[in-house]
């Protein structure tokens, strides 16, 4: 595979090499697009025609800053027309393009119709979807579907993002966990809590998000790719915001409302949101284990339903203040406080020689509440007139979780007599978190098309885990010293990076290095205090070459080391209690895991991606692995650094308008994927192909209607030691814009045939398992959204804002 692979590589270079040289270099037609009060025309349309028939070449978008870049243009004469919405058209030339010219045109100003400074509606309208080379960008209110959804269910359904295993893990190519950052910021979360805190994040709160698959070496090394949500902020001048409400039924009642406000001034932008949300769901889960020993084969068959009632409040609140033009200090506290209530029913059947032996019945009441709060306070300035930046942020984080319940065990025989007196339990596991994080960024500007990035960064994570077990003895619980423990966990990370990027005719080069070194210590305090330190360092590089072959073929090849650090609650080596065969355990000597991911990418008419990749992952351990003891029948699910992970793989994306009212987008993603163990974990090689197709069509019924139908599939695959069975959804929506456009309703209909349910089945050394995860999935939701205040942009000078710059960060 190695061989394969780097005669592909090099194949691909010796070919692109070959073809840069016998080509012209083609010209260039870049600018700069004002208003008529000086400021710049962002958003704004840039046409190229030729001046003899006005016949259109090609066409861009101005940036923030109002300035565009018309690429890959033959020598000619030429006309440019400009138009923005609100604003009388403008022509300008005709220029006289020379081959291998970069030609700059003059500025051209646009003018408020009838010569006014009235406000401009707002009313164009990007797709739900946009995909460049190595990112998708979701822009999440121009979904009907993800209306009411969380955050997470928004990821769940989209292209290019996978959710697999017993955490429900968030991956984009190969499996290996992405990083998931808020505004370019790491929320510093893993495993059941992140997930936590992307389903208290309601989709109305979000702007946009973007899968990254390669991101450089600025960022936290992730050999997964990165998951960047951007929340919404007001970029108007005035008081503006959203009202929204909702409702849903499933199995159970939902509802939900929110604010989001925004006051911009040309020096001061107050903002904030708060949503609450209501929910109540259920899940059932159902598991077969089959144990044959001694002759004998016995079946411990699970059927555990549980009911959640969850309210969430979700807020933030921040202020931006202009210092002067080139300099921007920000300010910024949100959080998500969140409270939970199970009412568990597990239900355990024994059987021996296929005749039931015994029945064992747990109900449990869990009481789980938690906060995640925090405090950020940034800076942004630009240094003298060459264009060098400067960017600090100092966040300080904190999470507190506490986590109650009571467990009652009934014992009966086949007949349903009570066989031994009941047994009451205890299990409280509360946590508390706290990360401190600083990093400075820097940009110098080396010529135009050229700059370096430096940057340091320094996270100080401590955890706090305590696990407090055992049965009730009269009338007091008393803990039990084997299954109760207290977990310290201290981590201190300390990186810094450089990056150099240069645009060199047809050739767009980006490439970094990022160093890490990591400082940990976990503490178990039992009897007597068990330490496990850790200290490791790392290089991370990173690099990306793109090469313009002609105006319609664009190709890249991009390579990218990561690592993949275990979660907290992995490395806790408590052994949480399920039902008296069934356990769950951490690992304190759980190691990272490393991936290094190469992809070659070829884009056609900047509108069609296809994508080859690769990747290899050492020392993985983010699937189940189980360990039964036969004699005992006790079954214990841990984390260990398994082996290897090779995922060999190809993805395609297009989007298509069949007519003026429809259009859809389609992406295939298959892969060959091997996980194979190291020897001390036994003989285990196996390899399964993984096939996933995502669609989304899109029916503009008329001006103020529309519709939206999305499909997922995904074929039979592995996951770790686990095979997993088909699964495919269907979903549907409507929406219909009131009050001059100011509201809308929206209606939409998630897993139509109820069918997204995950099966699974494990067959490794003595372990035949299998299982059925079924959430409450198929829901329908009614939302109504009003906008309120200024719904217009008038010219004003844009300002950088503290967070501003992390946001771009993540588009690189």
């Amino acid at each position: 595979m190695k061989v394969l692979f780097g005669g592909i590589f090099f194949a691909f270079l010796t070919g692109v090499c070959s073809i840069s040289f016998a080509q012209t270099k083609p010209s260039v037609i870049q600018g700069k697009v004002l208003m008529d009060t000086n400021g710049p025309a962002e958003a704004a349309t840039v046409v190229l025609m030729l001046s003899k028939d006005s016949s259109i070449v090609r066409s861009t978008l101005a940036d923030k800053a109002g300035i565009y870049q018309l690429n890959n243009i033959k020598a000619g004469n030429y006309l440019l027309l400009v138009t923005k919405i609100g604003c009388a058209k403008m022509y300008a030339g005709p220029y006289s393009l020379a081959v291998s010219q970069n030609f700059v045109a003059p500025n051209i100003t646009l003018k408020l119709k009838d010569n006014q400074l009235q406000e401009i509606k707002v009313t164009a309208r990007k797709p739900y979807i946009e995909v460049k080379p190595g990112k998708i960008v979701l822009h999440i209110q121009n979904s009907i579907l993800a209306d009411g959804n969380s955050a997470y269910d928004v990821l769940r359904q989209s292209p290019g993002v996978h959710v697999g295993g017993d955490k429900e893990t968030l991956s984009i190519t190969g499996r290996q966990p992405a990083l998931i950052t808020i505004d370019g910021r790491a929320t510093n979360l893993t495993g059941d809590d992140l997930n936590g805190l992307l389903r208290s994040m309601q989709s109305s709160t979000i702007d946009q998000i973007e899968i990254i698959s390669n991101g450089s070496a600025k960022y936290d090394a992730s050999g997964g790719g990165i998951i960047n949500i951007v929340l919404k902020k007001g970029k108007n001048i005035g008081t503006n915001g959203i009202i929204n409400a909702g409702a849903g039924y499933g199995k159970y009642a939902k509802g939900r409302a929110g604010i989001i406000f925004n006051n911009r001034t040309a020096k001061v932008n107050i903002f904030g949101n708060y949503t609450f949300d209501d929910n109540k769901t259920h899940r059932s889960i159902t598991t077969n284990r089959n144990i044959n020993y001694n002759d004998t084969l016995s079946n411990y068959n699970v059927a555990y339903n549980n009911i959640q009632k969850s309210q969430n409040h979700n807020f933030k609140a921040g202020l931006d203040y202009s210092i002067s033009a080139k300099h921007t200090i920000g300010f910024l506290v949100s959080g998500i406080v969140r409270e939970d209530n199970f009412i568990k029913d597990n239900t355990l059947k024994i059987s021996n020689q296929n005749k039931l032996d015994s029945i064992i019945v747990a109900q449990s009441t869990l009481d789980r509440g938690s906060s995640f709060l925090n405090y950020n306070a940034n800076y942004n300035g630009v240094l003298g007139k060459s264009g060098k930046t400067i960017s600090a942020d100092v966040t300080y984080s904190n999470y507190n979780r506490h986590s109650n319940e009571f467990i009652t065990n009934n014992f009966y025989t086949p007949d349903n007599n009570t066989y031994k007196n009941a047994e009451q339990l205890e299990n409280i596991s509360p946590s508390e978190i706290h990360i401190w994080t600083e990093k400075l960024d820097y940009v110098n500007p080396l010529t135009k098309t050229s700059r370096i990035e430096a940057g340091l960064k320094y996270n100080h994570a401590k955890s706090d885990n305590n696990l407090i077990f055992g049965p009730k003895v009269g009338n007091q619980y008393r803990a039990d010293t084997n299954l109760s423990n207290r977990f310290l966990y201290t981590e201190n990370i300390g990186a810094g990076y450089v990056n150099y990027m240069n645009k060199v005719g047809k050739w767009d080069i980006t490439a970094g290095v990022r160093a890490e070194n990591t400082n940990s210590t976990g503490t178990s305090v039992t009897g007597e205090m068990v330490a496990t330190t850790r200290n490791y360092f790392d290089l991370f590089p990173q690099a990306q070459i793109s090469y313009v072959y002609n105006e319609k073929n664009t190709f890249s090849i991009s390579y990218n080391r990561g690592i993949h650090r275990p979660d907290y609650q992995d490395l806790n080596p408590f052994l949480y209690y399920t039902d008296p065969y069934d356990y769950r355990s951490g690992n304190k000597n759980l190691k990272p895991e490393y991936t290094n991911a190469i992809q070659l990418a070829h884009t056609y008419n900047d509108t069609f991606i296809t994508t080859l990749y690769y990747n290899q992952t050492n020392d993985a351990y983010d699937f189940p692995i189980y360990r039964q003891n036969d004699t005992t029948k006790v079954n214990i699910t841990e984390r260990k650094n398994f082996g290897r992970i090779y995922v060999a793989g190809i993805s395609f994306y297009a989007p298509v308008q069949f007519t003026t009212w429809w259009s859809a987008n389609f992406n295939l993603d298959a892969s060959y994927l091997r996980y194979k163990a190291y020897p001390i974990n036994g003989t285990f090689n196996k390899a399964s192909q993984d096939i996933i197709f995502n669609s989304t069509q899109t029916f503009a019924l008329n001006s103020t209607i529309a519709a939206e139908v999305t499909g997922r599939y995904e074929s039979p695959t592995l996951y770790g030691v686990n095979q997993l069975k088909q699964s495919y959804v269907v979903n549907i929506g409507f929406s219909k814009q009131i009050f001059n456009k100011r509201g809308s309703i929206k209606v939409n209909l998630n897993d139509v045939f109820n069918t997204d349910r995950d099966r699974n089945h494990a067959l490794y050394q003595n372990v035949d398992l299998s299982e059925v995860n079924k959430k409450e999935t198929r829901v329908l939701r009614v939302g109504l959204s009003y906008r309120f205040g200024k719904s217009t942009v008038k010219s004003a000078t844009k300002h950088n804002t503290g967070s501003d710059d992390e946001q771009r960060r993540t588009g690189n």
